[in-house]
């Protein structure tokens, strides 16, 4: 039995409705809410990832949604690719870290999964943590994306993260959570997905 089960919100118990389902989102409705749903299951993963010299791999790129040019750590949607429906956060952060970065890593580990923005969408996200990168190529993303790749002192993160804000890019703020769990969640073993 749900310990909260008095205290959910009347439209809790209201049909779902699909108000519009696109290739990769879909609208619903459930009483007087309104959000975007993921078309696929699996959610995000967002890679933390330190270089050997101890530097943080950040990513720019234009996002059409807000027209403006982000900074955020390097991430994809996971099991997104045709027959890949079944991968894991753990492959697709490999994946997503060579493709956009040109880094590869000898092994991943789980660190948090949560939603992405709990009161507009149902997208989970996973954030990993990459370890023992070494370069493999250019990265700069898919043929989809122009992603310009950064290596900033990880001791200088936060302070070039609010100068790139003062200069117009928008920051996600999940990156600070990143740089918090790469300072604090250290080594510890993993765990569920």
């Amino acid at each position: 039995m749900d310990k909260n089960a008095d205290r959910m919100p009347v439209d809790a118990d209201a049909p779902l409705q699909t108000l519009y389902r696109g290739h990769w989102l879909t609208l619903r409705k459930r009483g007087r809410w309104e959000y975007a749903e993921r078309n696929n299951p699996a959610g995000a993963v967002i890679i933390l990832a330190l270089t050997p010299d101890d530097k943080v791999l950040f990513v720019e790129q234009y996002r059409v949604a807000i027209g403006q040019y982000t900074i955020e750590m390097p991430a994809g949607l996971v099991g997104d690719l045709a027959g890949q429906a079944d991968e894991s956060a753990l492959l697709a952060a490999r994946r997503e870290l060579e493709e956009e970065t040109g880094y590869r890593c000898r092994r991943v580990e789980f660190i948090h999964r949560g939603p992405s923005s709990s009161g507009m969408s149902s997208e989970m996200i996973a954030f990993v943590r990459a370890w023992d990168l070494h370069k493999t190529g250019p990265g700069g993303g898919d043929a989809t994306e122009n992603i310009v790749v950064h290596e900033v002192p990880r001791r200088e993160a936060g302070g070039w993260l609010f100068a790139r804000a003062a200069e117009g890019y928008s920051i996600d703020p999940k990156l600070f959570a990143g740089l918090w769990f790469i300072e604090h969640a250290g080594n510890r073993g993993g765990g569920p997905l």
